[in-house]
């Protein structure tokens, strides 16, 4: 499988895996000066490319641990979804969570793509679904106990 990447404008860092077997191809700012992401304030980070996804796959977007775990640095839609037919530029929306203002540089790595594949399921709408043990059960219905 290959995943097509265009640069969209001069400068674009083509992304790459930090390491041989890293899931996430990191994504790098690209810009014309700093930008500063005050605390609770949210700022679409253009990428200068775009991707060319192969139908039945889909680009998941995720933060950068150590920006988020060291300075509070996420994404704001918490993971990003490209969708395969999508041809524009990649913007990451990222948020701050600290108190302290950051600053992004141009080619900072700011998250991460990882490729994924994809079901797309016909929708079928029913009366009725099928009984499970759970049931419709929902938040904490399972309980905070260890299973067994």
């Amino acid at each position: 499988m290959k995943l097509k990447i265009k640069c969209m404008r001069a400068g674009a860092v083509i992304p790459k895996r930090a390491t041989a077997e890293s899931a996430g191809l990191d994504l790098s700012a690209l810009l014309d000066q700093d930008v500063i992401i005050r605390p609770g304030e949210i700022v679409k980070i253009p990428t200068g490319i775009a991707v060319g996804l192969e139908v039945g796959t889909v680009g998941l977007i995720y933060p950068r641990s150590g920006l988020a775990s060291k300075h509070g640095i996420t994404l704001a839609n918490c993971v990003g979804v490209v969708d395969s037919d999508y041809r524009g530029e990649i913007l990451v929306p990222v948020t701050n969570h600290s108190n302290t203002p950051f600053t992004i540089h141009n080619g900072d790595r700011i998250a991460q793509l990882v490729v994924s594949p994809i079901l797309l399921p016909e929708i079928e709408e029913v009366v009725e679904l099928d009984d499970t043990a759970r049931g419709s059960g929902g938040f904490g219905s399972t309980g905070r106990e260890k299973l067994s």
